[in-house]
């Protein structure tokens, strides 16, 4: 019985997140039209990783309920499947990726909001779509990791894993600026090209280390080494 809640949980997520993207793509704004569209934004790519964990979430739930009581060995392979693929997604993607987009944006949002976030940007995007791209994927991503065990991969495998997306999306950002010459985030345009080197590689420490303390977190409130 206790299935059930989690269920409905995880659809009211993946639902408020179809929501928030549906709400960020109908907003007509200039950056939304120049090279890259939203892509080029970590927060997009972001809502987008979270959309799709959580969908699978969900089609976990509904397959695990629909096999439940079933003998095919065939039908439960393909279950087995789809939670490793589940649980990959949350340990590499979006847990380290979702912490590190709260916990970065809100840090220099505090420090100066124009270098992440300008003020421009309200007259765009209102105050309950940001913290739904900026703040409740952190809550949303600690809810599914405390109501559900995720088996991790092996820490060489997972970390290599996390610094291919960490590096991909440098090259993709820098690839931006070769093509437009401007930088995706206006924090870059004040960094001299040594400081950018040594704020991409502390970027991609970063993300790794959210990952070891997502592997860490998980072991603890599933106490999986006892």
């Amino acid at each position: 019985m206790a299935l059930v809640p989690c269920q409905v949980l995880r659809a009211a997520i993946l639902l408020s997140y179809c929501s928030i993207l549906c709400n960020y793509k109908a907003i007509d704004m200039p950056a939304h039209q120049t090279y890259g569209g939203s892509w080029k934004f970590l927060t997009f790519i972001d809502l987008v990783i979270q959309a799709v964990f959580f969908g699978i979430c969900v089609l976990t739930d509904l397959s695990s309920l629909l096999t439940k009581g079933n003998d095919s060995q065939e039908q439960e392979r393909q279950l087995k499947k789809l939670i490793a693929l589940r649980d990959w997604v949350m340990a590499v993607l979006a847990f380290p990726v979702g912490v590190f987009v709260v916990t970065m944006f809100w840090s220099i949002y505090i420090y100066d909001r124009e270098l992440v976030y300008p003020k421009l940007l309200d007259n765009f995007i209102p105050a309950w779509l940001n913290h739904g791209m900026h703040t409740t994927v952190l809550p949303f991503v600690l809810i599914e990791m405390r109501t559900t065990h995720h088996q991790y991969p092996s820490r060489s495998c997972g970390l290599a894993a996390v610094c291919t997306f960490a590096v991909g999306y440098i090259l993709w950002v820098c690839w931006i600026h070769h093509v437009t010459g401007v930088w995706v985030y206006p924090l870059l345009e004040h960094l001299s090209p040594s400081v950018k080197i040594i704020f991409f590689a502390a970027v991609t420490i970063i993300i790794n280390i959210f990952y070891l303390v997502g592997e860490v977190l998980n072991n603890y409130i599933w106490d999986t080494q006892k």
